[in-house]
């Protein structure tokens, strides 16, 4: 395998150093009030409102997980990717709500929308979210990276892993502390034509060494460049069957991205992050208007279909390059000596590419690459948390605080949560499967916020007890489900077969998803119609059906033709990308 030389690193330095003046500038500009620390001064144009919805999105979970799928499942989770319609809806459905409330987060869009009880729990769900999963799989992402790229660094002790790990945090809380949102939407910028370049350099030399895309589809063979998965393992007889995989005995649906899960599950997961999430939307509410909100969400659905080509497919590069033995070290590094795939292993699909294919200098630029996602997803979530916790929280305790002071508690929650990442770090080292980890979380508590948000802009009669209903029933749903599975996972608790908890373990996490999903539903309805209606006059503008002919005319002002044309050529991109992974 290649070492960085110190071309490499230079290159690397370098972009470092763009990201350090980046910080500083954004430091001298000020942050005067919470609204300049938290959302830019609502002047963020449309073109680093994509770029930067895109860089939050393109993280640890692409390096290590989608890359890592692509190798292990193939385009199976490509459906995630092709979700970029979701950006649509964000912009042309929920945009125009998110606008005229004039909110800093979307836990105090619910409290416009019904009660402020349900922006309480709704921000406590979504902190205890972000410290599950973006910053565990940042951190597990970081160090899996770091132990790649150098393999036989020890310090203090300290392997690459805990090193990487660390650096990482700090230097991106650093960064985030100092700038706020400007920081870190400027730099999110850079970084994604960063991870871009570096993406189609890893693809491009990749599939130069493997012999080419024909070469690529005779290795890898019709089912790993399928979409749609059965339901059934092929070669199993009915519909709970055991199967022997990695050592133990399962018995499932099947548990590889089943196309019924992907059909009705993964849009619900995809609407939630993509419309409601505060990681993602914040940067939309940084926007002065609805025309550049809208616009900057469909540039960032254009550049969302670009992860299928370039962290995907370099995946599954990888997986040709080992199988066939054209790369000797490849093949040792992810098969045993029976032949199998080790699947944990396949985690470090991409940053293994970079090493074995790439030429020096072109080495550095995809090494920055990787720390832009690794860095930009943490800011992200540190920025998202701040907000959540300054203005869902101290806001609301000291109503009389001075915009010095939330500027200065979000730089504070900030820290704390820096603290929080490195203390996560004995937790995620050694941690396997956290893909379907995070997708397993996200399944569990995307459904009730989904159902409250869309079911809430929709229907006006719904109100404030059936949101909170509904808010803490998917919430406890999603927290059993966790509860019954971690034994499992973390120590092999088996329970017996047939029994109810074994039951609840065995349903693909999709499915119960879904489910999740339907009593969320019933419960929304039934409460709130048991209850009194609320009140219309409060809720003015924040359903379709209480706009007023004003807000309508607004909304119809802020896109032209031009819009429109954009967002039937996403849909025809996306149609186009499915029939032809569509085996």
């Amino acid at each position: 395998m290649n070492v960085i030389t110190w071309i490499d690193w230079i290159v690397i330095l370098f972009y470092f150093g763009i990201i350090a003046a980046i910080s500083v500038w954004s430091m001298k500009k000020g942050q005067k009030n919470a609204e300049d620390y938290f959302l830019g001064g609502r002047h963020l144009g449309w073109f680093i409102i994509g770029a930067s919805i895109f860089a939050s999105n393109i993280g640890s979970e692409h390096l290590v997980g989608l890359a890592g799928s692509g190798a292990t499942d193939g385009v199976a989770l490509a459906h995630y990717e092709l979700h970029a319609w979701c950006l649509l809806v964000l912009g042309w459905v929920m945009v125009p709500f998110y606008m005229r409330s004039k909110v800093f987060t979307m836990p105090e869009f619910l409290e416009r929308r019904f009660s402020p009880k349900a922006r309480t729990v709704l921000s406590i769900i979504s902190l205890i979210a972000y410290v599950l999963t973006k910053i565990a799989v940042g951190i597990y992402a970081g160090g899996v990276v770091f132990r790649v790229l150098l393999p036989d660094v020890d310090f203090l002790g300290m392997d690459s892993f805990w090193l990487g790990s660390i650096i990482l945090i700090v230097l991106t809380g650093l960064y985030t502390i100092l700038g706020g949102l400007r920081a870190v939407v400027y730099t999110e910028t850079i970084q994604t034509f960063v991870k871009i370049i570096g993406a189609i350099m890893v693809t491009y030399f990749g599939l130069k060494a493997l012999g080419g895309w024909e070469k690529l589809k005779e290795i890898c063979g019709t089912e790993m460049f399928n979409l749609w998965k059965p339901v059934v393992p092929h070669g199993v007889e009915g519909t709970w069957a055991p199967v022997k995989e990695a050592g133990r005995q399962a018995w499932y649906f099947n548990d590889r991205y089943p196309w019924p899960g992907m059909l009705i599950c993964a849009p619900i997961i995809g609407l939630w992050y993509w419309c409601t999430d505060q990681y993602i939307v914040q940067r939309v509410l940084g926007a002065p208007n609805e025309t550049q909100a809208r616009r900057g969400s469909t540039f960032a659905a254009f550049l969302k279909l670009l992860p299928v080509f370039l962290f995907i497919i370099p995946g599954m590069i990888c997986f040709a390059l080992a199988k066939s033995g054209i790369n000797a070290s490849l093949h040792h590094e992810l098969f045993d000596a029976s032949g199998h795939l080790i699947r944990d292993r396949a985690q470090a699909a991409f940053p293994l590419l970079v090493m074995h294919v790439l030429p020096v200098g072109v080495r550095g630029i995809v090494v920055a690459g990787l720390l832009a996602a690794l860095m930009s997803a943490l800011a992200g979530v540190f920025n998202a948390s701040s907000s959540l916790f300054t203005m869902d929280f101290y806001a609301r305790m000291r109503p009389n605080a001075s915009q010095k002071q939330l500027v200065w508690v979000g730089r504070v929650a900030t820290v704390v949560m820096v603290l929080i990442g490195l203390l996560w770090i004995p937790v995620i080292e050694g941690g396997k499967g956290l893909y379907d980890y995070l997708q397993g979380i996200q399944a569990y508590l995307a459904p009730p916020i989904f159902v409250v948000f869309f079911f809430g802009i929709w229907m006006k009669r719904l109100n404030g007890p059936g949101c909170l209903a509904t808010l803490l029933v998917g919430f406890a749903m999603g927290v059993f489900r966790l509860i019954v599975d971690t034994p499992v996972k973390l120590s092999g608790v088996t329970y017996t077969e047939g029994s109810f908890l074994w039951i609840v373990n065995n349903i693909f996490f999709q499915y119960y998803s879904v489910l999740i999903t339907l009593v969320c539903i019933a419960v929304f309805l039934i409460v709130s119609y048991a209850t009194k209606q609320p009140d219309y006059a409060k809720i003015n503008g924040l359903t379709f059906s209480t706009m007023s002919a004003e807000d309508k005319r607004a909304s119809r002002a802020s896109w032209t033709s031009a819009d429109v044309i954009q967002a039937i050529v996403l849909v025809g991109l996306i149609i186009t990308i499915y029939a032809y992974f569509t085996g």
